[in-house]
């Protein structure tokens, strides 16, 4: 018999009655019944129930054992009376009897407990990551992400395509996050960077000839985290392809996606036919560019209800350039507890409040009612009813001012209204490509022109539209969005040496500076470069969204913490002497 064990704790049913076995795992739970000891045994596979009666001549050694030790047991396999079937676990018809047991390895008492789902501060789940790794949920999120691989793999095979590995030690590039960088041994003062995405490398393997590529990639990013983003490394499906436009990308990469969903997405429904919303009209409908699509409240501009009416504050608002009057719907939330409920979402989220109108019968006849509808009237209260096609027992809730100003606010509120009334679908996956972003944007404070997403992106009217205004010009760029979720980004890249200089000219770089950044896209340009394009989508997101997980951490094997911590490996760490030594460095502590 091997030494371990003859089968995993999924493995044994009534056909294995009367069989001498042996197993090995851990002690997920012991139960002490008058006498006799019953132990769960648990390992990757599943669960087996073992016990052992006074009369055992290893009952002592039994009754040590703890939780999580890990120890080797053989015995008999038994049935189960009918009555004591277990039908949760596939090994629910039978139990072993302990003839023999080894302790493999001993555990220390528990910071955490691995048996039943009590919460735990993410400070010692993290640092006892090892631990927490072996709970029934996140042993399912790690099989699933497994899964989802190992598909996502064998779609992009059957698709012709290959996978190649591109560089993890690279030159700095602008990709819209902040690098890590690694300082060289060999060329003191100067550095690498760990790759934010394969973006350039995948680029020349298009202008190598190789028509198709994909790759399961590390991309390292110096980011804020947040509940949907690692602060320090993750995953995505890198793709490219030549000789394509837009929507080749679209028709490749679709079955791809809705089959990993449809694969391991459960019940839910999974949508098969995916809107293209302009960024610009995802931003006046959605107040956002990754709309959750299972909520159906869409946002209108209103102004003209508002234009030289009695509402002083819209009025005065009106008057100054670039401004605008946006209505929330929101129906059946037309009650005066509701509407106050939101203005205090609205203050909560730094704005004075948010004006409301809700619509009731009085008398037989449609009235509206709240501070804005006395304001304005009944003709344009009713004007604004018709718009937004709302009824008795419905309310509308308003934002002014500049969109950039309260754009976000007014996504925030669209998913609460939905949400606290109820109206999103919650057993669906929606997706939507969102086109036509604007290729640069102005920053609030500098006012300097830069990039708004992949600076590699085609224009589109190519290089007479950068003659005019910068902030006007279109990319062929495209995100892919999920319930709220960003869960891919692509572009038809710019593949035209002439057009890429002067598209990074207007973001401020001259042609030199281009060409020593980006030196080996210059030269491959200008080498016969075919037309290419493609995408990344985030492993870890799509993986989130299947395990029906909040936090990305929860389908990350080691993820860091809050603060970009790693609590069990205690980094990042202080380096040696010898090290800095090395590297010629010299570590400047900053004053507080």
């Amino acid at each position: 018999m091997h030494p371990f064990r003859s089968h995993t704790c999924s493995d044994l049913n009534s056909a294995n009655a009367g069989e001498s076995v042996r197993l090995s795992g851990w002690v997920h739970r012991v139960r002490d019944h008058g006498g006799l000891l019953f132990i769960d045994l648990r390992d990757h596979y599943g669960m087996t129930q073992i016990l052992a009666d006074p009369d055992s001549p290893v009952f002592s050694k039994v009754e040590k054992v703890k939780s999580e030790w890990c120890i080797r047991i053989d015995g008999v396999v038994k049935l189960r009376d009918l009555n004591l079937v277990n039908e949760k676990i596939s090994t629910g018809e039978v139990e072993v009897f302990i003839s023999d047991i080894e302790v493999l390895g001993a555990a220390d008492e528990l910071p955490l407990m691995v048996f039943g789902d009590q919460e735990y501060p993410e400070e010692t789940r993290l640092k006892y990551r090892f631990l927490d790794l072996r709970r029934e949920k996140l042993q399912k999120n790690m099989k699933l992400r497994s899964d989802v691989v190992a598909s996502i793999r064998k779609r992009m095979w059957a698709l012709e395509f290959r996978e190649f590995q591109t560089p993890i030690i690279t030159a700095s590039s602008p990709e819209g996050a902040r690098d890590f960088l690694v300082p060289s041994r060999l060329h003191p003062g100067k550095f690498y960077a760990l790759p934010q995405a394969p973006q350039q490398f995948k680029q020349l393997l298009m202008v190598s000839g190789f028509d198709k590529y994909f790759q399961i990639a590390p991309c390292f990013r110096d980011e804020d985290p947040r509940a949907d983003r690692s602060p320090t490394d993750f995953y995505q499906l890198d793709v490219e392809m030549s000789f394509v436009e837009q929507e080749d990308v679209f028709r490749t990469i679709q079955p791809v996606i809705q089959g990993v969903f449809e694969e391991f997405g459960g019940d839910k429904v999974v949508d098969v036919s995916w809107e293209k919303i302009p960024f610009k009209t995802s931003m006046i409908l959605y107040g956002t560019d990754k709309p959750d699509l299972r909520n159906p409240l869409k946002m209108q501009i209103v102004s003209e209800h508002f234009q030289d009416s009695g509402f002083e504050i819209f009025s005065k608002i009106l008057k100054q350039e670039g401004t605008e009057i946006r209505a929330i719907p929101a129906p059946s939330g037309g009650s005066r507890k509701f509407c106050d409920r939101m203005n205090s979402f609205a203050q909560k989220e730094g704005l004075p409040g948010m004006g409301y109108i809700f619509w009731r019968e009085v008398q037989g006849v449609v009235e509206a009612a709240g501070p804005l509808a006395k304001n304005i009237g009944a003709e344009r209260t009713e004007a604004i009813r018709v718009q937004l096609n709302l009824g008795v027992g419905d309310a509308a809730f308003f934002l002014a001012g500049k969109p950039t100003s309260f754009e976000a606010v007014a996504g925030r509120a669209r998913v609460t209204i939905g949400n606290e009334l109820n109206l999103v679908d919650n057993n669906r996956f929606a997706f939507a490509w969102i086109v036509d972003f604007p290729m640069y944007e102005k920053d609030t404070e500098t006012r300097k022109v830069d990039f708004s997403h992949n600076p590699f992106s085609m224009p589109q009217g190519g290089i007479q539209a950068l003659d005019g205004d910068p902030l006007e010009v279109l990319g062929y760029q495209y995100d892919l969005t999920c319930n709220g979720y960003e869960l891919l980004s692509g572009a038809i890249r710019n593949h035209k040496l002439e057009i890429m200089i002067k598209a990074f000219e207007l973001a401020g770089y001259g042609e030199d500076e281009v060409r020593k950044r980006f030196g080996g896209m210059v030269n491959a340009f200008s080498y016969g470069a075919p037309p290419h394009g493609g995408c990344a989508a985030g492993i870890d997101r799509i993986v989130m969204l299947l395990a029906d997980e909040s936090n990305i951490r929860e389908v990350i094997l080691f993820p860091m913490n809050q603060r970009a911590e790693d609590l069990m490996m205690s980094a990042p760490s202080d380096p040696t002497s010898d090290q800095l030594m090395d590297l010629s460095l010299r570590v400047v502590k900053k004053s507080s």
